[in-house]
């Protein structure tokens, strides 16, 4: 069956940069986890200088249980950090809190590309529930070929989520590091600690990206073959 066996080989350098990125998020958070700020400020405390000196004021910081679950919530209009992140004042903390903190910036800039992604986020999240239940119903009625159109079209949603997410996401981090540097929160010297910690994180999405991207070029591939 192709739905196994078809181009198998494009799942793995996706599998091996994904455990890469996640190994060296993991180690590079740690690693500055253990590196407190100068200024001694909690992630909490950074974010909401940002905030502030941005005019959003009425952007309330909130503490969310578990582990780098720290994300920014435009609907909301609210920053979530995980305890870890919203108590720790460490280089590793401050960085993640004033990432999302830049996602917060983005919104209020009316950055576009921030803006798209919200627009996708109903079909992508549809589409990541519906590709599975559409190939196991070609696969059990037998119309395996006349569904995979149908499973192309969605991998092709995904990969494009995916790839409208790395400019989200670098941009943010890069307002983080330069309002980090401008309020005084970060010393120049301690910027390099924030940097690896951030562009560890970018990584994991680059990884999301090239996975969906193999994915979809895997089922066209099959496609083609039977064509």
């Amino acid at each position: 069956m192709y739905f196994y066996q078809g181009y198998w080989w494009l799942i793995i350098p996706a599998m091996l940069l994904g455990l890469y990125a996640q190994i060296k998020l993991m180690s590079t958070y740690r690693k500055y986890l253990r590196v407190e700020a100068a200024s001694g400020l909690s992630g909490a405390e950074a974010s909401r200088e940002i905030l502030n000196r941005a005019g959003l004021v009425d952007v309330p910081v909130e503490e969310v249980a578990g582990h780098l679950t720290d994300h920014y919530d435009p609907m909301k209009k609210a920053l979530f950090l995980s305890s870890e992140n919203y108590h720790g004042r460490s280089l590793a903390s401050i960085g993640v809190a004033a990432h999302e903190a830049g996602h917060a910036l983005q919104h209020q800039a009316a950055y576009f590309p921030l803006q798209f992604r919200m627009m996708m986020v109903p079909v992508t999240q549809f589409a990541s529930y519906a590709w599975m239940g559409i190939l196991l119903l070609g696969m059990f009625t037998g119309l395996f070929w006349k569904f995979l159109g149908i499973v192309i079209g969605i991998f092709a949603v995904l990969a494009f989520f995916q790839i409208i997410t790395l400019p989200v996401e670098y941009d943010a981090s890069r307002r983080a590091k330069q309002q980090l540097l401008a309020l005084g929160i970060v010393r120049p010297e301690e910027s390099r600690g924030v940097s690896s910690v951030l562009n560890a994180a970018a990584l994991t999405y680059v990884a999301a990206m090239v996975s969906a991207v193999l994915e979809l070029l895997r089922y066209i591939m099959i496609a083609r073959d039977r064509d």
